[in-house]
């Protein structure tokens, strides 16, 4: 079966959850292969956050690439991959990414995305947004990205907190096309 390659980075944002979520989903489609890169702040996030171990979240994907390996194949656009989902997605790598700035291979690679016209999709996790936010997050879309930003649905139902994040980490596998099944469809 022909393998479909991914790349999932988790930024320095509140929301770390959020990244776990979507990786064990994806652990579960066989026929993606899935390139993770988690900055400094996500890591310690994780910790913090939900206690979970670095090193189990990099055992969900199939690569994971240091953030400052600007030598990994995801790096270029030469390398073929479906596109990037980066989830949570702080205003820090928002505002480099609006920008164009590649200073980091999380920024690069979402750089990467909008020059070849691959899916990127970005679940920012900040409130409130200030204008700074918003307009970065525009000049974002206008260049092709999909922004999903982290606000769960009520219309499922939710009964736990686990119900919520798998709403919003299931949004944004819907936006990558990914097949999934951890929120139910409206009406099914």
């Amino acid at each position: 079966m022909h393998q479909r390659e991914l790349v999932v980075a988790m930024t320095g944002a509140s929301g770390t959850p959020y990244g776990v979520r979507a990786l064990e989903a994806l652990a579960k489609v066989p026929d993606i292969k899935v390139h993770l890169v988690l900055s400094q702040t996500a890591e310690k996030l994780l910790k913090f956050e939900s206690d979970t171990e670095v090193d189990a979240v990099r055992k969900l994907a199939h690569v994971t690439h240091a953030n400052d390996d600007f030598f990994a194949p995801i790096a270029s656009g030469s390398h073929r991959f479906m596109g990037m989902l980066v989830i949570p997605c702080s205003m820090k790598h928002v505002g480099l990414m609006a920008a164009g700035i590649g200073s980091d291979l999380i920024s690069r690679t979402a750089d990467v995305c909008l020059k070849e016209k691959r899916p990127l999709v970005l679940v920012p996790r900040e409130t409130p947004l200030s204008l700074i936010h918003l307009r970065n997050l525009t000049t974002l879309a206008e260049a092709g990205a999909h922004i999903v930003p982290a606000m769960p649905g009520y219309y499922t139902h939710p009964k736990t907190l686990d119900d919520i994040v798998d709403h919003v980490a299931g949004k944004a596998l819907d936006a990558l096309g990914v097949e999934h099944e951890l929120y139910p469809r409206w009406r099914e």
